[in-house]
Formats: structure tokens, C-alpha cells, sequence
């Protein structure tokens, strides 16, 4: 039963990711039919941000309130109800209208199923978990393509990928008694039991803040990466865009294939280690791009270096989070590092583009190297910390 629940996990992971790419795949399309900028993607994903920062903040009290599967099923329904409010859409401004619960329901659901996974997996479905994210990612914009090139219409994109949330939905509902078998730990029914915390109360556990940190340099260092690669290659060392796009997908694709990778020796290494390697793997990475050299080989595989070396930190941080902070706060934990995670992943690409816009898009690997310089140092004080913490009986 176990492993049917596990099956049903993986089948939401790749639900999570569906919905993430949709916009960015049909916006060259929508935003001329709705008569806006092309910038205007931009608010809407701001919206879809800040929302989910919210419901992430809120996941603790509602998990606790109807458990990690009810939040999972209302959540993704929620999802499946915005996006087919998207697919019936005729003004931008019912686009930002479905944008709220398009939030809401993400971000509820990925700290919710996160924090499911880190108490009752191991480390390496963690790691294979998050690589299915990257696999439903991968499709939507497929999705997409084929409603355009088979001229449904944009429109058509969403309903698609609806239908694929609502036949979620249902599965997940059905599959409510197999999550309850959970309830059996003891630290779950020690974590549901006692009150839930206000986020200055969490903001105040030992090493909490030091985590926020880590998360965040994470986040920003892979989001920066992505969305600017193909740009510094053009403009910066003078790549054919065409070869500039491929290894800027590529690095996308080094994610999801180290994730895969990460998880066949995660139970081995464990997440601390997993930590550090991705982390030097990131550095070796940014090191190929920086070097001043005529040839664009050492910086195109860099940036793939970067993917592959970036794959196992985001779900090993979260793996480790109820051995960090404890079972009977991590649902708390960990709806704070999702919205810490939103806020670096949205606002740090734009500022980089500010001071890109200042200064050049050459300094877009050394963006890189000051943000897993700080993950690095930030990780390395927070296992000090939580080593103390330990040691101490906390």
C-alpha cells in the first residue's frame, strides 16, 4: 500500500511541474491575442509568486488541520480550477484574476507534499521525486506546442493540462485512506498534535534563519543561471544564439538527469554531503565559464556542469529539514524555506537584470560564484549550528 502511495507522490511531483512552464511556452502568442506587452508576463508571474509565498507560509496550520493528502487534493484542484480559468480567459486582467489561486494552490502543495516526503522517504525518492518535477516541466510546453501547431489556440494549452489536473484530482481523492497510514509515526502524530507556530515562533528556532539564507542563494544561483544563460552566451562570449538556447535548455536537463543520478547514491552520501558536492559541482561549473579563453566549449559545458551540480541541493535541503529542526516542526520549517525560496527565485533574476543592465551581462558568472560562495558558507554554519543543537539534546 506504501508503494501505491509512493506512485500516486510521483504522479503529483510531475502535476507540480506541468503548470510551471505553461506561461513562459504561450506568452509569445498570448500576449499579442490580449493585446499587452510582452512584459506584462511578468505581473502575472509576480502574482502567481506572492501567492504562493502565502499559502506556503499557511501550509503548516492547514496541514495540520486536514492532513498532507486533503491539502494535496484541494491544492491541486485549486490549480486545476485557475488554469481553466485560464483557458477561458479573453482579457489580461482575467488572466491576473485565475493568477490568485493559481498560487495559492501551488504553493500550499509543494510544502505540503515536501514535507510528506522528507518524514516517511528516504533520500533518494526525495531526489527522484523532485526529478519528476523536472519531467512535468518538460512536457507542458509540448503541450503547448502541439495546441499551437495544430492551431487549438493557447487557450487549448491550459484546458489540456487541466484536464490532466482535474483526472489528478480525482486519483488523489480516492487516494485519501492510503495516506492516513502515515499517522502510525510517532513524530507525525507528535507533530499534528501540538499547536501550530506563528512565524515569528519559527523565525526564532535555532538555525532557522541560516537556513532561510541557504535556500536562498539556492534559489536565486538557479534561477539567475537559467533564465540569463543563453543571453551571456549571445552577448557576453558571442555564442550563435541558436547553440546559445540549446545549452541553456541543457542546463535544465542537467538538473533533472543529476536528480536521477543524486538519488541512486543519495542514501549512501547523505544530504549534507549531497549539499557540498552539488555545491562544488556548481563551483567547477562557474569556474569553466569565467576562464578568459577563446574557445566557448569550456563555458557551454560549464553551464551543463552547473545543472548537473545544482540537481541534488534544493531536495536534499528539504530532505534534511526534519533531522535539522525536528519532525513536530518541519511542516512549519519548510513552508517557511518554500517561501523563502519563492521570494529568491522571483526577485533575484530581475535585480541581476538591473545591474546587468548597468554594468554587462560579463558578470553573470561571477552573480554565480558570490551565490554559491554564500550557500557554501551559510550550509557550513548551519550544520555547525545544528551539530551544537544536537549535542546539546535540542
Amino acid at each position: 500500500m506504501f508503494s501505491l502511495l509512493l506512485g500516486i507522490i510521483y504522479v503529483a511531483f510531475i502535476s507540480l511541474g506541468l503548470p510551471d512552464s505553461l506561461i513562459g511556452a504561450g506568452w509569445p502568442v498570448m500576449h499579442t491575442q490580449l493585446n499587452v506587452p510582452v512584459s506584462y508576463a511578468g505581473m502575472v508571474t509576480m502574482i502567481i509568486a506572492g501567492d504562493t509565498i502565502i499559502s506556503s507560509l499557511f501550509s503548516d496550520r492547514m496541514t495540520r488541520k486536514l492532513g498532507a493528502g486533503m491539502v494535496t487534493a484541494l491544492s491541486v484542484l485549486t490549480t486545476a480550477v485557475a488554469l481553466f480559468g485560464f483557458s477561458i480567459s479573453t482579457q489580461f486582467w482575467q488572466l491576473c484574476l485565475w493568477a490568485i489561486p493559481y498560487g495559492l494552490g501551488a504553493g500550499a502543495v509543494d510544502a505540503a507534499l515536501n514535507n510528506f516526503v522528507a518524514l516517511h522517504f528516504n533520500s533518494r525518492q526525495m531526489n527522484w521525486l523532485h526529478c519528476f518535477w523536472g519531467v512535468g516541466a518538460a512536457i507542458s510546453p509540448y503541450i503547448m506546442s502541439y495546441a499551437l501547431t495544430h492551431e487549438l489556440g493557447w487557450h487549448a494549452g491550459y484546458w489540456i493540462v487541466g484536464i490532466l489536473q482535474v483526472i489528478l484530482t480525482i486519483v488523489l481523492f480516492v487516494s485519501l485512506p492510503l495516506w492516513r497510514i502515515s499517522t502510525g509515526s510517532q513524530a507525525e502524530t507528535n507533530a499534528t498534535s501540538k499547536k501550530a507556530l506563528h512565524l515569528p515562533e519559527i523565525l526564532r528556532i535555532p538555525g532557522l534563519k541560516i537556513a532561510l539564507l541557504t535556500f536562498i542563494s539556492y534559489c536565486s544561483l538557479e534561477a539567475i543561471a537559467g533564465l540569463w544563460a543563453s543571453s551571456f552566451l549571445v552577448q557576453a562570449r558571442q555564442v550563435l544564439p541558436a547553440t546559445a538556447a540549446k545549452f541553456a535548455s541543457l542546463f535544465y536537463i542537467g538538473i533533472t538527469i543529476g536528480r536521477f543520478l543524486s538519488g541512486l547514491v543519495a542514501d549512501k552520501l547523505g544530504d549534507r554531503n549531497l549539499i557540498v558536492l552539488g555545491s562544488l559541482g556548481v563551483l567547477i561549473g562557474v569556474i569553466c565559464i569565467v576562464l578568459p579563453l577563446q574557445q566557448d566549449y569550456f563555458a557551454l559545458f560549464g553551464l551543463v556542469i552547473v545543472g548537473l551540480g545544482c540537481a541534488p541541493i534544493y531536495p536534499s535541503i528539504i530532505h534534511a529539514t526534519p533531522f535539522n529542526f525536528g519532525a513536530e516542526t518541519s511542516q512549519a520549517v519548510i513552508g517557511v524555506q518554500m517561501a523563502s525560496a519563492y521570494i529568491g527565485s522571483t526577485f533575484a533574476p530581475p535585480l541581476f537584470g538591473l545591474v546587468a543592465n548597468w554594468i554587462g551581462l560579463s558578470i553573470y558568472p561571477w552573480a554565480l560564484l558570490l551565490f554559491v560562495i554564500l550557500l557554501l558558507g551559510a550550509n557550513f554554519k548551519l550544520n555547525q549550528t545544528i551539530d551544537q543543537q544536537h549535542a546539546l539534546g535540542k
